[in-house]
């Protein structure tokens, strides 16, 4: 039984902003196993596909309602032209591809990358090449997708199979080009994002620009301070990686409450980056926070093996963590990708030839996908701390519960989603729902696993997977959550 008692209020009469969709986006790039196998098979496979696209791979996406997908990169943007990525692929160039594999014979490009977003039904985001590209290639990419006119650009897109433009709205400016993009001083960035920015923007003023922004010591203040024209900037995005602690599925106690406690910091980041946002552009046009690149690193993710590791249980408990945080801060954070989609890093799925297999984060993304554009609300917690070690290696008190919560005024629902931290013990939980709310039923569906080393594979596609969802009447609504696991409790609201 357990030993003490932990509360959750939920004050749907405070909103926090709505949740944009794009928070619960995905990231792919041109690493390891992540686009070729994962999402691009060509269409000769033996794998089920559409235009060479993967089937399973579309379909598990669609079940969670990816929002957005960003691509090339990552550090593989700042490398790629993208003009080598279209027409004939009997004629397109094999490049060099530094980040692995070595090679890339440019099968997958803009047109596979639009159709695999349309199959989906996600948004597509581009990140454009900064680091050795420049602004009329950057440009003429934005010109070739949007423009509905007969330039040449256009006819090109025409020609190539596609008469209607992409319309694509999200345009990164770059990736980390204070460090695999370029190496560059916030100063230099600032004037090469003008640069690339005004040319981008002239070819179509609806897009929305990205600025890449840092989590270092008052990077982004010297690059904002710099960057003058800021009605260019539209978002500034900052990458946050919890690096592993222990192995990624053989680690101590003590590894993964770090590993938790570490996660947790991605608020302050995030609290920062709005800081330096809020103290120069004065309220005088919104600009929103992106995390398009965050989550779990273990040591297994290495180049040579193309930055694959295990996904367990420890893994979608940092998720949904990083997700609450995420909803709490529904009024600055407008966008996140997971890096990365399919076999790299936190994936959702994982490949093997014609197998695939979700991880336990999707799970997590599943549970909470009905906070997507609804309302988020405050929420207290009363809980117990747990000592562990955080980046800077200083201990601090990492709280057992995480919870965060949303109204969706239109279904008449409120979704709860709570995990319970704890590697051992359940948690007796009060849950209480302030203001004139009166709840007519539950549905509650629970993730959880019997080791938090724990992970699904191959051959065991299932070991981690939410338990059959349970009906609850107004009187026996769930007070107690199991070691380790992940809630999520929708409320139907008389």
């Amino acid at each position: 039984m357990p030993a003490e008692k932990h509360s959750v209020t939920i004050r749907p009469e405070i909103s926090l902003g709505k949740i944009s969709p794009m928070i619960y986006g995905h990231f792919i790039e041109h690493l390891g196993r992540c686009v070729y196998e994962g999402i691009w098979v060509g269409e000769k496979s033996k794998i089920p596909n559409t235009r060479g696209i993967r089937k399973d791979t579309v379909a598990a996406l669609k079940a969670i309602g990816a929002p957005v997908l960003r691509w090339p990169g990552g550090c593989f943007a700042d490398d790629y032209h993208w003009t080598d990525g279209i027409g004939p692929a009997s004629k397109r160039p094999v490049q060099f591809n530094r980040w692995g594999p070595s090679e890339d014979d440019n099968q997958f490009g803009t047109h596979e990358f639009i159709d695999f977003c349309r199959q989906v039904g996600a948004e597509p985001y581009i990140c454009a090449n900064v680091g050795t590209g420049s602004p009329s290639e950057a440009a003429y990419w934005v010109e070739y997708c949007n423009h509905a006119g007969a330039t040449a650009a256009a006819e090109l897109r025409a020609k190539n199979g596609s008469k209607e433009p992409f319309a694509v709205k999200y345009w990164g400016v770059g990736n980390e080009n204070w460090g695999c993009g370029g190496h560059m001083e916030p100063e230099e960035y600032a004037a090469e994002y003008r640069r690339f920015a005004g040319f981008m923007h002239s070819r179509d003023p609806k897009i929305e620009l990205v600025a890449g922004g840092h989590t270092a010591p008052d990077w982004n203040w010297r690059f904002l301070k710099n960057m003058g024209r800021l009605h260019l900037i539209h978002h500034l995005s900052i990458h946050v990686y919890f690096p592993g602690c222990g192995n990624d599925a053989d680690f101590t106690t003590t590894d993964y409450y770090n590993m938790v406690l570490r996660s947790t910091e991605i608020e302050r980041e995030i609290a920062l980056a709005r800081e330096a946002v809020e103290v120069f552009v004065r309220g005088a046009k919104p600009v929103g926070i992106i995390v398009d690149e965050w989550g779990t690193w273990h040591p297994q993710a290495r180049d040579d093996n193309g930055l694959q590791q295990k996904n367990t249980m420890r893994d979608a408990i940092v998720a949904a963590g990083c997700l609450d945080v995420f909803n709490k801060y529904a009024c600055c954070v407008t966008m996140t990708n997971i890096a990365q989609t399919i076999n790299v890093l936190q994936c959702m799925a994982q490949t093997a030839q014609d197998k695939l297999w979700l991880t336990p984060t999707y799970h997590v993304y599943d549970l909470y996908k009905g906070h997507m554009g609804a309302e988020s609300v405050h929420v207290d917690i009363d809980t117990t701390m747990v000592e562990a070690r955080a980046g800077d290696g200083m201990k601090k008190e990492l709280p057992v519960l995480s919870a965060s919560a949303s109204l969706n005024a239109a279904k008449k629902t409120l979704l709860l989603t709570v995990t319970n931290r704890h590697l051992d013990e359940a948690v007796e939980v009060d849950i209480n729902i302030q203001g004139d709310f009166k709840v007519k039923g539950a549905t509650i569906h629970t993730l959880a696993a019997r080791d938090i080393r724990e992970y699904n594979d191959a051959e065991a596609p299932d070991r981690i997977k939410p338990a059959h969802p349970r009906k609850l009447a107004p009187d026996e609504l769930p007070h107690l959550l199991a070691a380790k696991s992940v809630t999520a409790i929708e409320y139907q609201l008389a």
